[in-house]
């Protein structure tokens, strides 16, 4: 049966909203308890690793290197979210084979799938802070415990950081966060941008959807019943732009229409078809799935530019009014408050082709407008990646945040560069970090609009 509800939210508004938290906090069945299983090929052999369901429906890894001891637990909370079906154990198979460096570094880790694919911030939290306890229950309390989020999982772990903060003299579950490639600031923040996209895409190559398709407002995504799938929709936008041809095999109008889309939303070609996949079968999810299909992104008021006849670009693109019951749900789930209560600690890619550098900024202005600021500390690294960075960086930002955490020693840019040097003796000459770096704003990224 489908509840008349949203299913991510914890409060919302008109009584078109009400609250699963009651429920999402009750296990559906009896967690399984961690299965030994044989350690995949990439984390060190004389490790032991274990298996299991939460409870809810969500997979989970654990990793502890021979050496462990209850020493530091990474909670690894993983990015996407590129799947919108039902949780997959391989899910957290890939994450643990990703993130092996963690273990290698002689920290334990463990990483759930989430009870579902598809959007939910506050529920990816809770999914990770759930398997924390079956951690705790199976393997004692760690010494320190790291959160650690990637990509979508930084907008997890940088919530969770505030639904599980210390509340009085009673100390949170978390002793500090490490972000990075975060797609930070909240769901509307970090998505406006492929509305923008799928706006000027649909102004240029009037194919997604065709004309002799059903219509419908593009911040929907796609029709539940729609049974285009993404090689086709691959295929459209090769046919438009000549993405993955060789730029001299493709026509001039196909080299035109690509420059029109790039510079207008500021992408790298690399990452025009990933994007619109997000916008397409991720933003199905969110609006029909989880908002009961109120629109959450709005474009009433921004102007684009790097086209030919910018006049005609925005005259031409299909504009839409965001629903403000939505935008405040979807912000209730997703948006971070700034108040945090442990050391944050970030690395981002400069030249990042999924989650653009300047969220960084978002983030940043949302602890400092929350008091919160020098809690926060930002590197960023010369390098051109989103899924993982150069190895000896992440050794590096776990010792620095370990020497915050536990003797006051806040890191700086610089003192983090350094650090990772030292760590390439062991891990290979990956060290990119820029210490004089500040993102910019995110507004000159994304195309500022009327709020």
């Amino acid at each position: 049966m489908r509840l008349p509800i949203p299913t991510f939210f914890a409060f919302a508004t008109l009584m078109l909203m009400g609250s699963l938290s009651a429920i999402a906090q009750t296990p559906s069945v009896v967690p399984t308890p961690p299965q030994p299983r044989a350690c995949p090929a990439e984390v060190p052999a004389e490790s032991r690793c274990y298996t299991g369901e939460d409870g809810q429906g969500a997979f989970y890894w654990i990793a502890l290197p021979a050496q462990w001891d209850r020493g530091v637990l990474v909670m690894h909370a993983h990015g996407g979210p590129a799947d919108t079906g039902p949780a997959k154990a391989e899910r957290a198979t890939e994450d643990l084979q990703r993130w092996a460096i963690t273990v290698k570094a002689g920290y334990a880790w463990a990483g759930s799938t989430y009870r579902r694919g598809g959007y939910g911030i506050t529920m990816a939290a809770e999914d990770t802070e759930r398997l924390r306890t079956i951690f705790v229950q199976h393997f004692g309390p760690a010494r320190r415990t790291i959160l650690h989020g990637q990509s979508y999982g930084g907008g997890v772990a940088s919530k969770a950081a505030e639904l599980y903060a210390s509340v009085d003299d009673r100390p949170g579950p978390y002793d500090g966060v490490l972000l990075t490639s975060g797609v930070l600031g909240g769901g509307s923040v970090a998505y406006d941008f492929r509305l923008d996209l799928r706006v000027v895409y649909q102004w240029v190559c009037q194919n997604h959807p065709k004309a002799d398709e059903p219509q419908y407002p593009l911040w929907r995504g796609l029709p539940m019943d729609a049974k285009l799938t993404r090689a086709e929709l691959a295929e459209r936008v090769d046919a438009c732009t000549g993405v993955r041809k060789p730029v001299a095999q493709r026509t001039e109008q196909q080299k035109a229409n690509l420059a029109t889309i790039l510079n207008a939303i500021r992408i790298p070609e690399g990452s025009l078809i990933g994007h619109l996949n997000w916008a397409t079968w991720l933003f199905r999810d969110l609006v029909q799935l989880r908002l009961d299909g109120r629109n959450p992104f709005g474009n009433v008021g921004a102007r684009y530019q790097g086209s030919a006849d910018d006049a005609a670009l925005n005259a031409g693109v299909a504009r839409y009014a965001a629903d403000p019951v939505a935008v405040a749900a979807l912000a209730r789930d997703s948006a971070p408050t700034g108040q945090v209560r442990v050391p944050v600690l970030t690395l981002h890619a400069i030249h990042d082709p999924t989650a653009f550098v300047e969220l960084e900024s978002a983030y940043r202005e949302t602890l400092e407008g929350a008091g919160q600021g020098e809690r926060l500390v930002q590197t960023f690294s010369e390098e051109s990646e989103h899924s993982y960075l150069g190895d000896a960086q992440y050794p590096a930002l776990f010792a620095a945040l370990l020497d915050w955490i536990d003797q006051g020693v806040k890191p700086t840019p610089e003192s983090v560069a350094a650090r990772c040097k030292a760590f390439e003796a062991s891990y290979g000459p990956t060290c990119r970090i820029r210490p004089g770096y500040r993102s910019p704003p995110l507004a000159s990224r994304v195309t500022p609009r009327q709020p």
